[in-house]
């Protein structure tokens, strides 16, 4: 549970379980990988991805209005909502190390997820933390970036990947 997993590790094609409820096990996970999302300069991680099938994300979010970072933790995220307008943006991921691509995603969503204490909430994001939850969300279903894109594609960033294993250099 301390290392990423990087793609085509079949632990990221897998669907994570919800959880039944936030214990000290899930916050210590979370915290977890926290740290290793900040070690590897992430802004976001799903649990599946460091090789733990339940249904946490942690984010980093720095907030250049207000000059803050803020860590976010949502234990069984989903989106209730997703806007008719998209925006395209270029996304990476820790498991691809190093690619990134254009995706077109929804500008806005409504995030249900259960907190600390077992609260269920519910929040209206968008921009660049719409785009984040997206993403990660979407692990924890077993779906990554690449997936949106053609197979040409997909398959290109999946041998780039696998020759950066190759060289050590990742």
């Amino acid at each position: 549970m301390n290392k990423i997993y990087y793609i085509p590790h079949p632990i990221l094609r897998q669907k994570s379980k919800l959880i039944e409820k936030i214990t000290s096990k899930e916050i210590d996970i979370s915290k977890t990988m926290t740290d290793i999302m900040i070690e590897n300069s992430g802004v976001g991680l799903a649990a599946n991805q460091i090789g733990v099938l339940k249904q946490i994300i942690t984010i980093n979010h720095f907030d250049p209005n207000k000059k803050i970072e803020k860590i976010y933790t949502y234990f069984n995220p989903k989106i209730i909502f997703y806007s008719k307008k998209k925006i395209i943006m270029e996304e990476g991921c820790l498991s691809l190390p190093k690619q990134f691509a254009e995706i077109e995603r929804s500008e806005e969503i409504i995030v249900q997820y259960t907190n600390e204490n077992n609260d269920i909430i519910e929040e209206r994001k968008n921009g660049f933390l719409s785009r984040v939850l997206q993403h990660e969300i979407d692990h924890l279903k077993g779906i990554l970036f690449i997936d949106y894109l053609s197979s040409l594609k997909r398959n290109m960033i999946i041998k780039r990947v696998n020759k950066l294993k190759k060289i050590g250099e990742i």
